[in-house]
């Protein structure tokens, strides 16, 4: 049995794209609010870099293991 399509994709195919498309928006929303916080409590430019380290740190491993997998081809 065939899987079913969507807009001419696989179910696998269509979750691997949105997963990288709105998980890649998030990704640039999430800096947008760090960079605007940032800006608001008048952090100052090392205030700042550690709020992007501290906050930006967790999707950062999410792209991690992209690259990962990539370097070692499991993906």
């Amino acid at each position: 049995m065939d899987d079913p399509l969507i807009f001419g994709l696989t179910i696998a195919e269509f979750e691997d794209i949105s997963l990288k498309v709105c998980f890649t928006a998030l990704i640039l929303y999430m800096l947008f609010i760090i960079g605007n916080l940032a800006k608001e409590s008048k952090a100052g430019k090392y205030g700042t870099m550690w709020m992007f380290l501290a906050l930006g740190l967790g999707f950062i491993g999410f792209v991690a293991k992209g690259f990962i997998q990539k370097f070692m081809g499991i993906e």
